[in-house]
């Protein structure tokens, strides 16, 4: 039998190795600062949450690869490579968006999740503005998904803000 810790350090070099292979498609690129609340369902450990994440152009079947990371009043970090899929809901409106990613985090002194290995996964609803910016909302959980003895996992909740790169870089 594979050791679960072997197969997530695999996947997470797959990924890792992946994301920068990723070619121009139908979507631009993004990108995406949050502030949000950090613990928002236990309240154990709260803390206030700033985060940047870049959205790479869109695949063909709407797969949105991305990297970003995140800070918390309590010193904590986390920095993560993933995917989202872009799901329309109303066309150049209103997006559902489920996310996956793996990354590593440290603790500070905040909300201990048992390891450096984390898996990152959310839900999130966007809604485009006629510039093609967008402004959302979004609930993530992370989690070691039991790959160390103590996996209490964590909840997040944002606002995030996306700018079209070529609006900040210039087309």
């Amino acid at each position: 039998m594979i050791n679960k810790r072997y197969f997530v350090l695999a996947a997470a070099a797959v990924v890792t190795l992946f994301v920068p292979l990723v070619r121009q498609a139908y979507a631009e690129s993004y990108l995406t600062p949050s502030v949000g609340y950090y613990d928002v369902v236990r309240k154990k450990d709260p803390a206030a949450l700033f985060g940047l994440e870049y959205r790479f152009d869109e695949w063909s079947c709407k797969l949105r690869p991305i990297i970003g990371g995140f800070a918390t009043s309590d010193g904590g970090t986390y920095g993560y490579v993933g995917a989202n899929y872009d799901v329309t809901l109303m066309p150049n409106q209103l997006y559902l968006v489920p996310n996956f990613s793996v990354g590593a985090y440290s603790d500070g002194s905040g909300r201990q999740l048992g390891g450096t290995l984390e898996f990152r996964s959310g839900i999130e609803l966007d809604y485009q503005l006629p510039n093609t910016q967008q402004v959302g909302i979004a609930f993530n959980h992370i989690s070691n998904a039991g790959i160390y003895n103590r996996n209490p996992g964590e909840e997040t909740l944002l606002v995030n803000y996306s700018i079209p790169t070529g609006m900040i870089f210039g087309r």
